[in-house]
């Protein structure tokens, strides 16, 4: 039996974290997908005494895990990485009774529990569904490459950006977001503050890459584009893109989408990429194939059901 040493993380463990993370990317995908900045952020917005492990043996880092609440709902996301099944197996035990926790503590009698799987990891898939999990959505990871973009223009539609005018466009726009998104996959209702804490708490957050799309002066669309693909691929990332639903079918997210572009093409970047729901209720992925977007990966997220037992 191995002797495991469990501990919670500290910001410190970030390199040898992000060593074991890009470990499985390279093994999984083909490359890491994700950097040191990644890492760190994440383990910044974690409650670290009380939300994540990390389990060594012989002074090797084994696994990595965390259990984080979405707001005050009962939808809780996890993750376990490992390089050994019986550190995993236990990072799994850790992470599921955490998860069960955090939605009483919240007032939930269980929890809805999301994991990220990339399509083509059949050991995590089959450890998912040992697990209780089942397959819930798909996230497919698009991009296109620029080559001289052109930015579109729609009769009274203006497109301002989030600085340098400060908090009322980043308000405006966190409104509009809410609403686009109220019937989005894994979607909880958060306050501005919050949400605007966490953008600002990612290194990779940049205010003036948001763009808000007003129709004859009423907030219809917004678009936050962020640096998180800049480190790695140069390539700029569409975080969010929302319009509300009186306003869609106008060409609006097509739009915003070509001004993103143009402004990463202008920045030096050589793509830009973006995330959509295979179940979005929108029809997203036609969208972006319109705009000259492929599908570069797949994310598959499992949903299971744990109850709160305390």
């Amino acid at each position: 039996m191995n002797d495991y040493d469990i501990r919670r993380p500290t910001l410190a463990d970030a390199a040898a974290i992000h060593e074991l993370v890009a470990e499985h990317d390279i093994e999984v995908t083909g490359k890491p997908d994700w950097t040191l900045d990644d890492i760190a952020d994440t383990l910044g917005e974690l409650d670290l005494e009380h939300d994540s492990w990390v389990v060594r043996s012989g002074g090797r880092l084994l696994c990595w895990g965390y259990a984080r609440r979405k707001a005050a709902s009962d939808n809780v996301d996890v993750d376990v990485q490992a390089r050994e099944p019986g550190a995993a197996a236990l990072m799994w035990d850790l992470v599921l009774g955490r998860a069960g926790d955090l939605a009483r503590e919240a007032g939930h009698d269980h929890a809805v529990v999301d994991v990220s799987v990339y399509e083509q990891d059949t050991v995590m898939r089959e450890s998912a569904k040992e697990h209780g999990f089942a397959p819930a959505t798909s996230f497919h990871r698009m991009r296109t490459d620029h080559a001289g973009v052109r930015p579109l223009f729609l009769p009274g539609v203006t497109v301002e950006t989030g600085a340098p005018g400060g908090e009322e466009p980043r308000r405006t726009a966190h409104a509009v977001q809410q609403e686009a998104f109220a019937e989005h996959f894994g979607f909880v209702p958060t306050a501005f503050e919050e949400w605007a804490g966490e953008m600002e708490a990612s290194s990779a957050n940049d205010w003036t890459q948001l763009l808000l799309a007003r129709v004859h002066g009423e907030p219809a669309a917004m678009l936050l584009g962020t640096n998180h693909f800049v480190p790695d691929e140069n390539c700029g990332y569409v975080r969010t893109l929302a319009v509300r639903p009186a306003f869609r079918g106008y060409g609006l997210g097509r739009l915003l989408l070509t001004r993103a572009f143009e402004a990463d093409e202008r920045r030096g970047r050589v793509g830009t990429i973006l995330h959509v729901d295979s179940n979005n209720t929108t029809p997203a992925l036609g969208l972006y194939r319109s705009v000259g977007m492929r599908p570069v990966l797949v994310i598959d997220v499992w949903r299971a059901f744990v109850r709160s037992t305390r």
